[in-house]
């Protein structure tokens, strides 16, 4: 059984930063693109970013230059380094994997962690 955990979320001042972690259970994050989404009330979720397995980082527009995406393949685990934060990246943030292997489709995702941008 896969599992996702973020961890990190809070409350921090406009322009104030915050750092979340999601953790994967095994070596489930070895060789595969890695995501963070985010949902804020009454709206979409959307793609905040991305990382692939060779460390390459896509973003969202509304996020680049403030956000960062990190991998550590050792410890299984993907970051998201939030800098420069406003009111509107309040919102609950979620990791995702998903994946093919062979003709099936694997969609995991975390349980989400809320971060709050309010003074």
């Amino acid at each position: 059984q896969v599992q996702l955990v973020e961890s990190g979320g809070g409350l921090v001042q406009p322009g104030g930063s915050l750092r979340l972690s999601c953790a994967a259970s095994g070596s489930i994050l070895s060789g595969k693109d890695v995501g963070w989404y985010r949902q804020a009330p009454g709206k979409q979720r959307e793609l905040v970013g991305y990382i692939t397995s060779g460390g390459i980082t896509n973003y969202a527009d509304s996020v680049k230059g403030r956000f960062t995406i990190s991998r550590d393949t050792a410890k299984n685990t993907m970051d998201l380094q939030m800098n420069s934060l406003k009111p509107e990246d309040t919102a609950v943030y979620y990791c995702n994997l998903d994946f093919v292997l062979g003709a099936i489709r694997y969609d995991y995702w975390g349980q989400g962690t809320q971060v709050t941008v309010s003074s």
